[in-house]
């Protein structure tokens, strides 16, 4: 397995592949599904949005057994969340955690209509806004008005607080067994970018 910023690059050259519409489409086959059946030793964990539109495997051109993914809507933390990335990062080793926002995102859009117009949702969407909620007062009182921004300062904020609000997960951190970066999808393009790292070069090709 890779180290970090191994894994990073891999997940960057992924992504440029898909972008130029010349993904090779690895581990996708008879052999390598067979080969998984004693395990899985995923490179990377990636927490994204449940969008349709943002597919892990596919924005970073990998296949069966390479990503460890975690979704929900506008990626928000909950304690099933934090138990996952545990088990990806502690129990399977995985050295890299991405956190993985997307434009447009429609959870951030439902947080930022119910402070505007102070009614909440109803059912469990409810939830989703509330643990959005302290990301969208951050960015706004960062004088981030625009919805990207606003996803864009959650991502940070999320790939910050992943550490701090688990003990397994900081100690990793804490003795560099484990990295953490915030990326932005841009629906457009297909491309992503680094918003944040915990690795010195995030930016590796």
């Amino acid at each position: 397995m890779p180290d970090a910023a191994g894994s990073l690059a891999e997940l960057l050259a992924g992504n440029q592949r898909f972008v130029l519409d010349d993904a090779a489409h690895p581990n996708q086959d008879v052999h390598r599904r067979a080969t998984l059946t004693g395990g899985q030793r995923p490179f990377a964990l990636i927490f994204g949005c449940a969008d349709s539109r943002v597919a892990a495997e596919i924005i970073f051109d990998q296949g069966l057994g390479d990503l460890f993914v975690v979704r929900t809507a506008g990626h928000a933390v909950d304690n099933a969340v934090l138990g996952s990335i545990e088990f990806g990062v502690d129990v399977l080793g995985i050295p890299l955690v991405i956190v993985l926002g997307h434009d447009s995102c429609g959870a951030v859009k439902a947080t930022m209509e119910a402070h505007d117009s102070g009614t909440m949702p109803s059912g469990y969407l409810r939830t989703v806004v509330e643990m959005l909620s302290s990301s969208v007062i951050n960015a706004r009182r960062a004088g981030h008005g625009d919805i990207n921004a606003i996803v864009a300062e959650h991502s940070v904020q999320v790939a910050r607080e992943l550490p701090e609000r688990s003990s397994v997960i900081g100690r990793r951190v804490a003795d560099g067994r484990l990295a953490i970066v915030s990326m932005e999808y841009a629906l457009s393009d297909g491309a992503v970018q680094v918003l944040s790292s915990t690795i010195a070069d995030p930016q590796v090709a």
